[in-house]
């Protein structure tokens, strides 16, 4: 079941799409300049980012490490988390895990039938949207580190390096003078959305053991997460950009 739950996590934590004033700057791109970027090979243009990937799976968080490095400000921090907490997939998501928690009777003391559907759902979405809150925008407010994901594409290196360089940037992120430093943001804030979890979880899952099971899930998940960050535009070129220009020249 963590492994079922680490796949569909992963899908839902990637940042949403709240509307926001059209004068403020996309927080996801604010580092990209009108300069072509050096990623020639992605099916997306320099400086914009696929706002869904596959999509549907809210992909705000995700920047263009291949142009020069601008910071955030703290407004497009909380920006991003709460675009990443109440775009519309996140509520199908909670609901998909709501519905794999019930059927593997995770939690007995939320009970079945539809109360305890109910209970899932609020702590399936109470997990996600606390956690994004927690590690995209107050935690990286107050240890001054960007929540950004920054792509380094095809122009980065080998499939496996960059594979390993986005699973370890849940414990290496840019601080907001770009200098590399431990994610702080990450643990605490999720280590900080797991001991709230405890208010609304049932007394049998709030001992350590179960708490540091719940952290590690968080983290994993985030890690998945930015795989499907980074490689999200070259699967989109290779099977749908491609598949549209095959269909368009066979009608």
């Amino acid at each position: 079941m963590a492994m079922v739950s680490l796949a569909v996590s992963a899908w839902g934590q990637t940042p949403s799409n709240n509307p926001t004033p059209d004068a403020s700057p996309d927080p996801a791109a604010a580092s990209a300049p009108a300069t072509p970027s050096a990623d020639s090979t992605s099916a997306v243009p320099a400086g914009q980012v696929d706002k869904r990937i596959f999509g549907v799976l809210p992909n705000y968080r995700t920047a263009d490490g291949t142009v020069p490095f601008s910071p955030i400000t703290t407004k497009q921090k909380f920006t991003i988390a709460v675009k990443d907490s109440f775009d519309w997939p996140v509520y199908l998501l909670s609901g998909a895990f709501a519905g794999l928690y019930q059927l593997d009777d995770q939690n007995p003391s939320f009970g079945q039938g539809v109360k305890g559907y109910a209970k899932r759902y609020g702590a399936s979405y109470g997990d996600q949207a606390i956690g994004n809150m927690m590690t995209e925008a107050i935690m990286p407010s107050l240890f001054h580190e960007d929540p950004r994901y920054f792509r380094i594409g095809p122009g980065g290196g080998t499939k496996k390096h960059r594979v390993v360089y986005a699973l370890t940037r849940v414990m290496i992120d840019r601080s907001d003078k770009n200098t590399p430093r431990f994610n702080f943001s990450e643990w605490v804030g999720n280590g900080t959305a797991v001991a709230i979890s405890n208010l609304y979880y049932p007394a049998d899952t709030r001992d350590v053991a179960d708490n540091i099971e719940k952290l590690g899930v968080q983290v994993a998940t985030d890690a998945f997460s930015n795989v499907l960050k980074e490689f999200w535009p070259d699967i989109k070129k290779k099977w749908f950009v491609k598949k549209s220009a095959d269909t368009s020249s066979h009608p």
